[in-house]
């Protein structure tokens, strides 16, 4: 769930950001096959397959893990299809100084309980080795609301990155060197609340892990997004050390 400015991710209070992407397209059917659909029947976000065991998502997505289930290889999230895959969770690890700095380091990082099954529906993403630089196009996929209501079906959105200057006018020092901002600011189009911890990819690796921003798609506020690179020691080694 995206949140906004000045505010822990823990706790979302005032400011909270709608849940969908808007201005976005329903995706081309398992298009996006590292796609992950998480749910403890109380919050609900986005993550990435980043091998057989490990998926990839936002540290503020506060889950109980008990309760987790995910989801692998969907397209229509409220329908039962041939190609699902549903796993449960044997650990979940925050990034350790996840919020040294409000919405800093919001990364997460989650331990299937049995490994998922690659197929051409399920497969892993390949993770970015270079950080984000303006101009850089991207796509950002999520279940969130769309103008219409809630996605049944998985919404992609096409992207641009926007330059460290134009991040920081928006948001100003709370912006780190672990964010890039995306999307435009003239509004319109951006990803929420719903589809937090989902994937960026470009050129077909991840780059980001959607964060927060100041509502959805408003004008002059894009969206801010983990820099996954930033991260790359700790999600090819992390997982088998557990961090």
């Amino acid at each position: 769930m995206k949140t906004t400015v000045f505010i822990l991710l823990v706790v979302v209070v005032a400011f909270s950001s709608g849940d969908k992407i808007i201005g976005g397209y329903e995706c081309q059917p398992h298009s996006q096959p590292w796609q992950a659909y998480l749910s403890d029947n109380r919050i609900a976000c986005g993550g990435s397959l980043i091998n057989e065991s490990w998926v990839v998502s936002a540290a503020h997505c506060t889950f109980s893990r008990n309760r987790l289930r995910i989801l692998l290889g969907k397209h229509k999230l409220h329908a039962a299809e041939n190609t699902e895959q549903r796993i449960r969770v044997e650990k979940i690890i925050p990034y350790p100084k996840y919020n040294d700095q409000p919405h800093n380091n919001d990364i997460l990082l989650i331990k299937l309980r049995k490994p998922a099954t690659f197929n051409e529906y399920v497969k892993p993403v390949p993770l970015a080795t270079k950080c984000s630089s303006a101009g850089e196009k991207c796509l950002v996929s999520g279940w969130g609301r769309t103008e219409a209501g809630s996605a049944s079906v998985l919404q992609c959105l096409d992207m641009p990155v926007l330059s460290k200057e134009r991040c920081k006018s928006a948001y100003g020092t709370i912006i780190t060197k672990n964010m890039f901002c995306a999307g435009f600011m003239e509004g319109g189009k951006d990803s929420c609340q719903g589809d937090s911890g989902g994937p960026v990819v470009c050129s077909g690796k991840l780059k980001g892990v959607v964060s927060f921003g100041k509502g959805c798609a408003e004008p002059d506020f894009p969206g801010v997004y983990v820099e996954v690179v930033t991260y790359f020691r700790v999600l090819t080694t992390g997982p088998s050390a557990g961090l």
